[in-house]
């Protein structure tokens, strides 16, 4: 079992009165410079600065987290809006988030609070909560897992990982949802307490990233790799875009590299819809959601799905082995399961995943 060290996350009150964490993942260099070791854009910081996700600043050399606690959107979700299909289906998930992002992505579906501080002269909302809080009310809710979402929940990670810690010790699952930016110590402090993620791959080209996400592509497929090699449950989504990533050749490398981790992670390839700063583009047309899964299949993956396009039938799953009907899905609703005990119910294949 996990347990937390809190003496390893120290706490000062700003002067507006809220609670700050001293990050965890940074050093100190000379003239009260910090280097941020929480993702990998690896930010160097100035006194008074912050870093690329503008929740992180260095006050008089140390850098504290401005968003510990500080939530902002908290809901209950069914988990297939994570999406996450092959764990724990039907059920709901208390789904948390701050403010803050470490990625400013055009096509951002949630831009108000992922760049909130960016648009809003680095000011910092959110309702105040202790991790012992949250879990109460996840345990109260009778949701069966917490989802660390809407954001990239690395950034609020000091508080993300204590109620991991407390969820973990009550028989709560962990999940987060993420841009896989992480950096490798993050992930491996992560991983004991975290029992799904699911990660994006945005693209699979560098200029995707560096141009519509203004990060970097290599990190994101490491932490894929990692996750998965932890013992964590990992599943896949990328938004399939028109003319940014719908290429035969992008999609079947994709494909690839996923079935090259291990064939059983789920992909999940998801319809676009023009937002923020993306505007210029055609929604995605089902026939694109369609070829993407039939690249993914006959690369070898044993299960892909169809997202953000209800009733088309690209969300049920099917077994790899006899093609018999395991989940029906409607949206982010359950209209029938048939596995049994994780297995095929026809042929008794074994169905990888975390179930009920």
């Amino acid at each position: 079992m996990v347990s937390l060290d809190r003496s390893q996350v120290k706490t000062r009150t700003s002067s507006g009165g809220s609670v700050m964490k001293e990050a965890l993942f940074y050093s100190q260099e000379k003239d009260n410079m910090v280097v941020c070791g929480l993702c990998n854009h690896r930010c160097h910081i100035k006194e008074g600065r912050r870093g690329i996700c503008a929740v992180r600043e260095n006050q008089g050399g140390k850098l504290y987290s401005l968003v510990y606690g500080r939530v902002v959107s908290e809901n209950m979700d069914p988990i297939e809006k994570k999406p996450l299909f092959h764990m724990l289906p039907g059920s709901k998930s208390y789904s948390i988030s701050t403010v803050g992002c470490n990625f400013r992505c055009a096509h951002c579906q949630n831009y108000q609070i992922s760049q909130f501080p960016h648009m809003h002269e680095n000011k910092i909302v959110g309702d105040e909560r202790t991790p012992a809080e949250v879990v109460n009310a996840v345990q109260y809710s009778g949701c069966e897992s917490i989802s660390y979402t809407y954001v990239e929940p690395t950034i609020f990670y000091e508080f993300a990982f204590e109620c991991s810690v407390l969820a973990k010790e009550r028989g709560i699952s962990n999940i987060f949802v993420s841009n896989g930016y992480m950096s490798e110590e993050v992930t491996r402090h992560l991983a004991p307490v975290l029992d799904g993620i699911n990660i994006d791959i945005k693209g699979f080209t560098e200029k995707f990233y560096r141009e519509v996400s203004k990060a970097r592509l290599a990190p994101v497929l490491d932490n894929v790799r990692l996750m998965h090699d932890l013992g964590v449950w990992v599943e896949v989504t990328t938004l399939i875009i028109p003319g940014w990533n719908d290429s035969e050749d992008e999609l079947r490398d994709i494909a690839t590299f996923i079935k090259d981790c291990d064939p059983a992670i789920p992909w999940h390839v998801t319809a676009f819809y023009p937002t923020y700063k993306m505007q210029d583009r055609p929604p995605t047309p089902v026939t694109s959601l369609r070829k993407a899964r039939e690249i993914g299949l006959a690369e070898g993956l044993r299960f892909v799905y169809e997202g953000n396009v209800p009733g088309e039938g690209g969300e049920n799953t099917y077994c790899p082995s006899c093609n018999e009907l395991l989940i029906e899905r409607c949206g982010f609703s359950i209209m029938a399961n048939n596995l049994r005990d994780g297995k095929c119910k026809s042929c008794n294949e074994k169905i990888e995943g975390v179930w009920n």
